[in-house]
Protein backbone atom coordinates (compact mmCIF):
# COMPACT_ATOMS: atom_id res chain seq x y z
CA UNK A 1 0.00 0.00 0.00
CA UNK A 2 2.67 2.56 0.60
CA UNK A 3 3.87 2.16 -3.14
CA UNK A 4 0.45 3.35 -4.26
CA UNK A 5 0.14 6.15 -1.25
CA UNK A 6 3.71 6.94 -2.67
CA UNK A 7 2.14 7.46 -6.15
CA UNK A 8 -0.60 9.56 -5.26
CA UNK A 9 1.45 11.63 -3.36
CA UNK A 10 2.80 12.57 -6.74
CA UNK A 11 -0.24 14.33 -7.96
CA UNK A 12 -0.32 16.34 -4.69
CA UNK A 13 3.42 17.57 -4.86
CA UNK A 14 3.21 20.10 -8.09
CA UNK A 15 -0.20 21.78 -6.28
CA UNK A 16 1.98 22.08 -2.69
CA UNK A 17 5.04 22.93 -4.72
CA UNK A 18 3.16 26.20 -6.73
CA UNK A 19 3.27 27.81 -2.70
CA UNK A 20 6.90 26.37 -1.61
CA UNK A 21 5.69 23.71 0.31
CA UNK A 22 6.18 19.64 -0.24
CA UNK A 23 5.26 16.87 1.62
CA UNK A 24 7.15 13.61 3.21
CA UNK A 25 5.36 10.10 3.54
CA UNK A 26 6.84 9.41 6.82
CA UNK A 27 4.49 5.78 7.54
CA UNK A 28 1.52 4.22 6.05
CA UNK A 29 0.09 1.99 9.37
CA UNK A 30 -1.35 -1.85 8.77
CA UNK A 31 -4.79 -0.35 9.65
CA UNK A 32 -4.96 2.32 7.16
CA UNK A 33 -3.25 5.69 8.45
CA UNK A 34 -1.10 7.83 6.79
CA UNK A 35 1.44 9.57 8.85
CA UNK A 36 3.00 12.70 6.40
CA UNK A 37 5.11 15.59 7.62
CA UNK A 38 4.51 18.97 5.33
CA UNK A 39 7.61 20.66 4.71
CA UNK A 40 8.47 23.99 3.35
CA UNK A 41 6.17 26.80 3.55
CA UNK A 42 3.51 24.21 4.52
CA UNK A 43 5.14 23.06 7.53
CA UNK A 44 3.98 26.28 9.12
CA UNK A 45 1.46 27.57 6.77
CA UNK A 46 -2.12 28.26 8.95
CA UNK A 47 -3.87 26.84 6.86
CA UNK A 48 -2.45 23.50 6.67
CA UNK A 49 -4.36 21.38 8.10
CA UNK A 50 -7.11 22.33 5.96
CA UNK A 51 -4.80 21.10 3.21
CA UNK A 52 -3.98 18.13 4.80
CA UNK A 53 -7.64 17.12 5.12
CA UNK A 54 -9.67 18.59 2.48
CA UNK A 55 -6.83 18.09 -0.17
CA UNK A 56 -4.42 15.48 0.61
CA UNK A 57 -6.56 13.12 2.48
CA UNK A 58 -9.29 13.45 0.01
CA UNK A 59 -7.06 12.83 -3.25
CA UNK A 60 -5.15 10.34 -0.96
CA UNK A 61 -8.88 8.21 -0.27
CA UNK A 62 -9.82 8.29 -3.88
CA UNK A 63 -6.45 6.66 -5.28
CA UNK A 64 -5.98 4.50 -2.22
CA UNK A 65 -9.48 3.20 -0.70
CA UNK A 66 -7.82 1.15 2.06
CA UNK A 67 -6.83 4.54 3.31
CA UNK A 68 -8.77 5.46 6.75
CA UNK A 69 -7.29 8.63 7.82
CA UNK A 70 -4.22 11.21 7.20
CA UNK A 71 -2.39 12.54 9.77
CA UNK A 72 0.63 15.23 10.20
CA UNK A 73 3.57 14.85 12.12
Amino acid sequence: MRERVEKALEKVRPMLAADGGNVDLVEVTSDGVVKLKLTGTCGCCPMSQMTLKMGIEKILKKEVPEVKEVVAL
